[in-house]
């Protein structure tokens, strides 16, 4: 029996397709050892196969773009390419495919969201004939059918009906996202033209064609010869559908019975609040346990300390269970909540205090019917690679008084076997551990039945994935291979950020990673897709490049990328420059930078921690030269806060830092270094030669390698998951990020008071891409009122060109100014716009909070007096603002969204 594969494909020089399937012709999976194609035209591929088989072969099979270039295999997207073969009915089978690439838009429409709620109906099912015999077996895709629609087949020829679109053939929507129909095409002579059309069955009315030339069956009349035509997706536009959707973090909502904060249980009132005004999406920041250190310090949502174990805050407590009545956390649960629910912020020690001890002593209430619960039981079974050594980790963390596993003497370093004794039911504090899967176990139910309620509402929830974990983390512990612990994930400096940002997490292993298959990755997807249909990859950069710091220091502007070609030695040289390894690499200090950095602390400083080298050079003691070093020196009470800062400058007044173990042979550029004493104290041809290697750094010579970078890591990982992925592509955006996006058929994130470009102050929501999310703010950004009232030159400009204003702009941000700027989203072409929840409340001066200010959820440059903000208004009481809530109905039905 024979296989023949045919396929277009337009290839440059160096490329070429090959097939890889699950039989040994096809490489049984190995892609290195799948079948070449070969070159036909510029625009076909073939290659047949003699499979050696007695008996019925079930073949899955894809196709592969490999680039000798860079050793690069590309595959295409799914896994539904099926046959069912059977050697002793057929001598050939040939299978005509199109590729299917990650980046279809319409395979968007065949994630989650759309599949399981958004597009979710049944179709009608065609009345088939029974056919003895058939010769071509068609199957196409087109996700956007309406619920009263179904594809039909019509060709010109008498078995499709020679054009006549009054009794076209009708397909089935059979095997997954394929609709199929089987046809006997042995009476054609010639090869047949085809199209596919969209037919309503229910007035038996044909509606229209797809778009673009006819297909083209191959007639081949042979004996034992099938063909099958998988046509890839019908060709029809899929840019009509739009929406919207609100983005706040679960511990904002507000309700009247809230317990000073949102939880899980909260957020059904969200969802009919959604529901009632049109937006079909709720997004979320994520919702992973962050208690490590028991301080206010545990509120930042992204340095949990487990990615795969849930926060305690969000746990609702009387969904959980009620305590005897006599109990004292009992006796104090109504007055509690009354308190911490009158509060404006999230009281977050009082909260997560009182619920985990609630929970403890619950748990020790229902312990023995708990443990034998077949629901629990299964939920452990399917958890426990995570689950175990988070709750053994909870318990050490509070045995030891520290998150920091290094300190827990034979626990410092993680070992599965002994975990597992330690873990035992046997063992004394069997309680300890166990109360953490009681509380695990209903924050999986609490979650598991508000996204359940979601879909029944309509309402899709997108969850978020930072790009790190906590360095004091379950995962750094149990797996420490997978990072680089003596480095640093952040961010350069921005508009946010003077300094740059320093995350304190540990930067990822990718080698490692990739060499387990990404399984971790892959397992905190699975996870995620528990409760989400879509999700945000928070900083996607990360996963092209990091901007990686070492341990020893502390801001971010003391960071440089990874990966990253560095500048050599003799492009130093090649520009005509002696490379001073001293003046470059090592912190210029002067008596005026003194001066400047110091002022009156100059002397003491001199005399404390600076020495003089070569009979004049200035130079930071030993104790001095890290920026670790000086916060040290702060945090012991040694040195003023004032010192610190201008050490932390001199520190950082340096051009270029040496590439770890290049011997003095490699040199990354340090971010900003124009904007220093250090450069600006050079001579002319000096600065100017330097500024072209800054610029070739930063901007030119990396594409490639971040791209390679990006394409080793998201295809593997988006072809883990059906959800929907979207990408925070923000920051030092490169042109190869945005490429490799589309190829991947990852949504952009929009955000117009910050574009990607920097030739322009604003992007208009007009000129987003389809596939993309638009947001006038985000949590990292004040919102709309509050960013309306930073700069009145901004403001002004933003009003005159952006909203097409004449005259002044008002100084505060009226609510016409706000529905102007929403409904400017509203009616962008993006798939998605998203707007944060008090952005949407700001259309209603009655509603709206009084000081804008106050509506911030987080300060990138200071978090750890962030993520507290709560809603001002509770959601029963909003679901009753018919005014507010129809007129944003209106505006998101007006809008096609």
């Amino acid at each position: 029996m024979k296989i023949h594969f045919k396929i277009p494909y337009y290839t440059y020089w160096g490329q070429r397709l090959l097939v890889s399937g699950n039989i040994p012709e096809l490489g049984n999976g190995d892609i290195e050892k799948a079948l070449k194609l070969n070159f036909q035209s510029p625009e076909d591929w073939y290659a047949e196969v003699d499979v050696k088989s007695e008996v019925p072969v079930e073949l899955n099979y894809k196709y592969i773009l490999y680039t000798e270039q860079n050793d690069q295999y590309v595959e295409e997207w799914g896994n539904d390419r099926q046959l069912s073969l059977d050697p002793a009915k057929i001598d050939h089978f040939f299978c005509v495919d199109v590729w299917n690439s990650p980046g279809s838009q319409e395979n968007v429409f065949l994630t989650a969201p759309f599949e399981e709620v958004l597009l979710h109906h049944d179709h009608f099912t065609a009345k088939s004939k029974t056919i003895v015999k058939y010769t071509h077996l068609f199957k196409v895709k087109m996700p956007m059918l309406k619920k009263n629609e179904v594809l039909c087949l019509i060709g010109d020829c008498e078995a499709l009906g020679n054009w006549s679109t009054h009794k076209p053939i009708l397909l089935n929507q059979t095997e997954g996202n394929w609709w199929t129909t089987e046809v006997d095409l042995s009476k054609s002579k010639v090869d047949v033209h085809y199209k596919y059309g969209v037919y309503d069955p229910e007035i038996n009315k044909f509606r229209y064609f797809e778009t673009g030339p006819d297909r083209t069956a191959p007639v081949l009349n042979s004996k034992k010869t099938f063909v099958q035509l998988s046509d890839g997706f019908v060709r029809i536009s899929n840019n009509s559908w739009k929406g919207a959707g609100v983005g706040l973090p679960v511990f904002s909502i507000r309700t009247k019975k809230s317990f000073g904060v949102g939880d899980f249980g909260d957020m059904k009132l969200f969802v009919d609040w959604a529901e009632k005004v049109g937006l079909k999406l709720i997004q979320v920041l994520p919702l992973n346990d962050t208690i490590g250190t028991h301080t206010d310090a545990d509120v930042l949502p992204y340095a949990a300390i487990s990615a795969f174990a849930l926060n305690p805050l969000f746990l609702n407590l009387p969904a959980t269970g009620k305590l005897p009545a006599s109990h004292p956390l009992q006796k104090d649960y109504n007055s509690m909540q009354e308190e911490l629910n009158a509060k404006d912020l999230i009281s977050f020690l009082d909260v997560i205090n009182y619920k985990l001890e609630y929970a403890r002593e619950l748990f020790l209430m229902q312990k023995a019917k708990f443990l034998a619960k077949k629901e629990f039981k299964a939920f452990f079974a399917e958890n426990e690679f995570w689950l175990v050594p988070y709750a053994a980790y909870c318990l050490l963390r509070d045995k030891f008084g520290t998150p920091d596993y290094r300190k827990w003497d034979d626990f410092a370093i993680y070992d599965s076997e002994n975990m597992k004794e330690f873990s035992s039911p046997t063992q004394p504090h069997y309680d300890d551990i166990a109360v953490n899967y009681f509380i695990q176990y209903h924050l999986h139910v609490q979650l598991s039945e508000a996204a359940a309620y979601a879909h029944e509402h309509g309402v899709v929830l997108k969850g978020d994935i930072p790009i790190g974990v906590n360095r004091n983390s379950v995962d750094t512990w149990v797996s420490p291979e997978l990072f680089h612990m003596h480095m640093q994930a952040g961010a350069p400096p921005d508009m946010f950020s003077v300094k740059g940002q320093n995350w304190e997490l540990p930067t990822y292993n990718w080698d490692e990673i990739e060499r387990t298959g990404f399984d971790w990755w892959k397992k905190r997807f699975s996870q995620m897709s528990n409760y989400f249909d879509t999700f945000r990859i928070d900083h996607i950069l990360g996963f092209f490049r990091i901007w990686q710091i070492p341990i020893n220091q502390v801001e971010g502007i003391m960071g440089h990328l990874n990966p990253s070609i560095p500048i050599y030695m003799n492009e130093f040289t090649d520009k005509g420059l002696w490379f001073d390894y001293n003046r470059f690499c090592k912190p210029y200090i002067t008596d005026t930078i003194l001066k400047n950095l110091f002022g009156e602390d100059t002397a003491w400083v001199k005399a404390n921690c600076l020495q003089i080298e070569d009979g004049w050079v200035l130079r930071l003691k030993t104790g001095y030269q890290s920026q670790s070093d000086v916060e040290k020196l702060y945090s012991d009470g040694l040195i003023t806060e004032s010192v610190k800062w201008g050490l932390f400058d001199l520190i950082s007044n340096v051009l270029f830092f040496e590439v770890e173990g290049s011997h003095g042979t490699q040199f990354y550029p340090r971010f900003g270094m124009d904007t220093l004493s250090s450069y600006n104290d050079l001579d002319v041809y000096t600065r100017e030669r330097l500024r072209e290697l800054y610029v070739d750094y930063f901007y030119r010579r990396q594409d490639a390698k971040w791209y390679q970078s990006g394409m080793e890591k998201l295809p593997a990982l988006k072809r883990a998951t059906n959800m929907m992925i979207c990408g925070e592509d923000l920051g030092m955006m490169t042109a190869c990020v945005t490429t490799a996006m589309k190829e991947l058929g990852i949504l952009s994130l929009e955000v117009q008071r910050a574009p990607k470009s920097s030739k322009i102050e604003f992007f208009h929501p007009s000129n987003a891409p389809y596939l993309s999310v638009v947001t006038p703010s985000t949590h990292d950004m004040s919102t709309i009122r509050g960013w309306w009232e930073e700069d009145r030159g901004v403001t002004q400009r933003f009003y005159n060109s952006q909203l097409g204003h004449w005259g002044e702009a008002p100084y505060f941000c009226d609510w016409w100014i706000c529905r102007d700027i929403i409904l400017q989203h509203l009616y962008s072409p993006a798939m998605w716009t998203i707007f944060q929840m008090q952005d949407l409340l700001s259309l209603s001066e009655e509603i709206r909070r009084p000081n804008p200010h106050d509506e911030r959820i987080n300060v990138p440059s200071n978090s750890m007096f962030s993520w507290r903000y709560r809603v001002h208004i509770n959601m029963e009481d909003l679901l009753e603002k018919d005014e507010f809530n129809d007129e944003l109905r209106n505006y998101i039905i007006q809008s096609g969204r």
